[in-house]
């Protein structure tokens, strides 16, 4: 199905046979089929509470987590968009604080493709605009929202005055749509940006941070950097930030892995500068215990899938993100033999997501994934073994887990949808 959408439930599931039948297959950016389809739903996306819109290559999901654990811990209503779902189609959309409810999201999902015949937008197209439409109806204190892909031209662009707007890690992924260098993509990304709207960046090097800077200054919107503007580091066991505000003294974020410091540190120079929304200083450190963001580096319960077995689990699915993962896996396992599970789609380079674990793990279990995409197991066993990791193709999920030898630690990763299907069958779907 379109972006392979599922739903148990009879009415969501024939909306989005329906959206499947009438959407393009593939990704497809530009503004005219979204502005197209929101004015005919009466531009819900003028009647929304205050947007804290968030782009990036990796982090922008996490980031959005630890602005929606702040804010709800403010005391505040918060509705979030985000993608891609895990399990359920309804984790995209978070109204008030909770998934959007089965019956809602059919009736949601019938009236955005009553009208859209003949405009034929694409999957992401069309949830945007059912988010939106459920966004306007439904009351709140702020509405975090993460960019699908890119910017400029994502479907989330319509957004004319937002609160905020950050952008998370950038790297290279998707560049037949967003260029083939750091600063072309770097260029798509900071196009969220609006005139007299705070940007929020992370510390770039030179070639991103230059074109960041100018994209900021042609759409006339203050930029905030980390390291100049404003800092956000680890120092003694804690996140140190500080600004033109102030300075807090914040535990480490619950999501593991040292680059979650800079995710929760984006959010926390998102919130410090704007002034749409109050989030108090205790709130703040609220969010870096509370924030839950299933799929990255998660540390899976006992279950159906795992049984008793320590496993982390992990989507991402690009070269940096790997690199990130690779070198916080080691300080998750302390020292134990790892065993890596791994899946990934035709679409990825799959050579430069397993690299990055040579000499880390003991050996890589390749498999499919229920996905028309996914790599067959003998394909990527073979990319392994080209990349000096001993490798072997297994049959399915259980066959892999069973094949490494007890006592090991055991990651999971590599795409996003592989993620799913393991948080799936071990019952543990995001709620």
């Amino acid at each position: 199905m379109a972006d392979f959408a599922r739903s148990s439930h009879p009415g969501v599931a024939a909306q989005l046979a329906r959206l499947e039948a009438l959407s393009p297959g593939g990704d497809r950016l530009g503004l005219e089929r979204i502005t197209a389809l929101l004015d005919r739903l009466g531009n819900p996306q003028l009647r929304l509470p205050p947007v804290f819109h968030v782009a990036g290559t990796n982090g922008k999901g996490s980031t959005c987590a630890f602005l929606r654990a702040a804010l709800e811990a403010a005391g505040h209503r918060v509705h979030v968009f985000s993608s891609p779902h895990l399990v359920r189609f309804n984790e995209r959309i978070r109204l008030a604080g909770r998934l959007i409810e089965d019956d809602a999201l059919a009736a949601l999902l019938e009236e955005v493709l009553d009208v859209s015949s003949e405009i034929a937008p694409s999957f992401f197209e069309a949830t945007a605009a059912v988010a939106f439409l459920a966004f306007a109806r439904t009351p709140a204190d702020a509405l975090v929202l993460e960019v699908g892909m890119g910017g400029r031209l994502d479907a989330t662009n319509v957004i004319s005055r937002p609160a905020v707007t950050g952008i998370a890690a950038l790297g290279l992924d998707h560049q037949q749509w967003l260029g083939q260098t750091l600063a072309e993509i770097a260029g798509e990304k900071a196009a969220i940006a609006r005139p007299d709207v705070p940007l929020v960046t992370l510390g770039y090097p030179a070639e991103i941070a230059v074109r960041v800077r100018e994209v900021a200054s042609a759409r006339s919107a203050p930029l905030f950097v980390q390291g100049r503007q404003w800092h956000g580091q680890v120092e003694d066991g804690r996140l140190r930030y500080r600004d033109a505000h102030g300075s807090l003294d914040l535990p480490l974020p619950a999501l593991p892995g040292p680059h979650q410091a800079d995710n929760a540190a984006l959010a926390v120079a998102m919130l410090r500068h704007q002034d749409a929304v109050a989030c108090p200083d205790p709130a703040l450190a609220r969010a870096m215990t509370e924030v839950r963001w299933p799929a990255r580096l998660q540390k899976l319960c006992p279950g159906p899938l795992i049984g008793t077995r320590d496993v982390w689990l992990d989507g991402g699915h690009n070269a940096q993100a790997a690199e990130v993962l690779a070198a916080s896996i080691t300080e998750l396992t302390k020292g134990r033999p790892l065993h890596l599970i791994a899946g990934a789609l035709t679409t990825k380079d799959a050579a430069a997501l397993l690299a990055p674990f040579r000499g880390l793990v003991e050996e890589v279990h390749a498999i499919g994934f229920d996905h028309p995409l996914a790599m067959t197991a003998d394909a990527l066993a073979a990319t392994a073994t080209a990349q000096g990791l001993p490798a072997h193709a297994a049959d399915d999920l259980r066959s892999a887990l069973a094949s490494a030898p007890p006592g090991a630690a055991i990651l999971i990763a590599g795409s996003l949808y592989l993620a799913g299907e393991v948080l799936a069958l071990n019952e543990e779907a995001p709620d």
